[in-house]
């Protein structure tokens, strides 16, 4: 009886004998195989190509997939130009006149971007094998199962690993076997992910047994009550991301006309010129500042779109607003002129059409949470940012010098001015602060859109319903009412579509109006009575 290290030796031995010998070499009949026939038996073979991982095999694939194979009833010519090649040796070889072109429809085109991808589960880079996964999962083959279970056994990366489990269980769903089926179908369902449902959805069409239909069934349906709960995770916080971008749109205006009293229809422009400011800083860094930095450019656009829309609502207020205060239909016409000029003027700046602003490195990609939520890091961005500007705000109004003034002159110009205050000066320090936040906001948005000179009209009227919602003068309510409308719009677009959910919006709003005028936080104190 032999002992246990004898026999350990002896597998271990045939184990690399196995590995030392050679893969199975192409073979001329291979060839015509996979070249001439019908589109099934040419799938075949091609895959039966693939698993053996022989190099000639492989270039022969890479010429199927390039139209430069043509054939004849008994031989295969890889076409380099006008010399043809044996696809066995690599030899030259000449081409006979009644050689035929291979012609390959779009099943045969997807059979060999598999075999493709299925050979590419070999390489070095990770990023590559996860692609070749991905690709090998749209179309499934029992037939590519011994290559998959290879891949799987020399895996380390658990990415790559998952997405190859997923690979192997799809392709054992289309098994002959029912056992291997029912099994696949049970590993499909706790993957919990929207690709395998659909790989469910198909199988279960044309499945014949009741036990496999059965476990499908129940699979797509554990699926369901997974990715339902990341729709709603999803929808929240679309929301949350288009309350934010309402709240940095409108925390400008809930200066400049919650806390002044001024309707200024040139609040988009300022949020335009803010975007524009990114714009212009994208390109001094492109220019001027290694590639290494060139990411930081968002940093230094924080500071200039603020300068930039402040300085504009500084000139804008001096220029023309301190001479209607108290007409406010003076004031609207006025400054809706003022917008279309500033929107004339960019356009012979800057041209007519949209430009990109790119997202910085550290701001591509996303967090994901689950298979159907991933929450993009642009989004996540402009969430701290409104968070971070509004505590700023918060902060200015309620503890400086500044923000001391501001409020006395909104709550009581006359006695403030009997104090001491220049309210000619705090008119327009107050309206430069709102004008740069309103740059921020559009600093934030050239991160999730193109960048034009129509870019603020979008958010103009939302700023305004934002604003007198929330309660006029209150930044409280303001918070509130940009998360609740954007939170609110989301899940009816997700139930009515795009534009119903913003009929809906619109209708709560004037009813909402309707019944509580003076919004969701009322303002208290003299001022409230005057």
């Amino acid at each position: 009886m032999k002992n246990p290290l004898h026999r350990w030796l002896q597998a271990a031995c045939l184990l690399l004998c196995a590995a030392a010998a050679p893969a199975q070499a192409l073979t001329m009949e291979q060839a015509l195989a996979m070249a001439s026939g019908d589109a099934q038996s040419r799938t075949a073979a091609i895959n039966e190509a693939a698993a053996s991982a022989d190099e000639r095999a492989a270039a022969l694939i890479q010429a199927l997939a390039d139209d430069a194979v043509r054939h004849t009833d008994t031989q295969v010519f890889v076409m380099d130009g006008e010399q043809g090649r044996d696809p066995v040796t690599g030899a030259a070889v000449a081409v006979p006149d009644a050689a035929e072109d291979v012609v390959n429809n779009n099943v045969m085109r997807r059979a060999l971007e598999a075999a493709q991808s299925a050979l590419r589960l070999a390489s070095p880079d990770a990023s590559a094998r996860a692609a070749a996964a991905d690709v090998l999962l749209k179309d499934p083959d029992p037939s590519r199962l011994p290559l998959v279970e290879a891949a799987l056994a020399r895996e380390q990366d658990a990415g790559v690993k998952a997405r190859l489990e997923l690979v192997r269980a799809a392709s054992a769903l289309a098994s002959d076997d029912p056992a291997q089926r029912l099994a696949a179908a049970r590993a499909l369902g706790e993957q919990r992910t929207p690709a395998t449902k659909l790989l469910l959805n198909d199988r279960l069409a044309e499945e014949p047994d009741a036990a496999v239909q059965a476990a499908i069934r129940e699979a797509i349906r554990h699926i369901d009550d997974t990715l339902v709960w990341g729709d709603r995770l999803n929808a929240v916080f679309s929301g949350v991301s288009l309350g934010s971008v309402l709240l940095l749109a409108a925390l400008g205006l809930a200066i400049t006309y919650g806390l002044m009293g001024v309707i200024n229809m040139a609040h988009g422009e300022l949020i335009m010129i803010g975007a524009y400011a990114t714009y212009v800083m994208q390109g001094l860094f492109q220019r001027f500042v290694p590639e290494p930095l060139f990411g930081w450019y968002l940093v230094a656009a924080i500071p200039a779109s603020f300068l930039a829309s402040a300085l504009v609502g500084a000139v804008l207020e001096r220029g023309v607003i301190r001479f209607l205060y108290g007409r406010p239909l003076e004031t609207l016409l006025a400054t809706w002129g003022i917008s279309l000029m500033l929107q004339q003027l960019v356009r012979s700046i800057f041209g007519a059409q949209n430009v990109g602003v790119e997202n910085p490195a550290w701001m591509s990609g996303g967090l994901q949470l689950m298979a159907n939520v991933t929450l993009p890091w642009n989004r996540i961005g402009i969430i701290v940012f409104a968070a971070l500007v509004l505590a700023a705000m918060g902060w200015l109004i309620a503890r400086t010098r500044l923000g001391l003034f501001v409020r006395g002159v909104t709550q009581n110009r006359p006695i403030a001015s009997c104090m001491g205050v220049n309210t000619a000066r705090v008119d327009t320090y107050a309206f430069a602060l709102g004008s740069g936040i309103a740059g921020l906001a559009g600093c934030a948005l050239s991160q999730i859109g193109n960048v034009g000179p129509d870019l603020g009209q979008g958010y103009i009227v939302d700023s305004f319903m934002v604003v007198v919602m929330g309660g006029v003068g209150q930044l409280a309510g303001t918070v509130y009412a940009a998360l609740g409308l954007g939170v609110l719009n989301k899940f009816i677009e997700g139930w009515a579509g795009a534009v119903l959910a913003k009929i809906a919006v619109l209708v709560f709003i004037i009813i909402f109006i309707q019944k509580r005028p003076q919004g969701i936080f009322a303002m208290k104190g003299r001022s409230a009575e005057a």
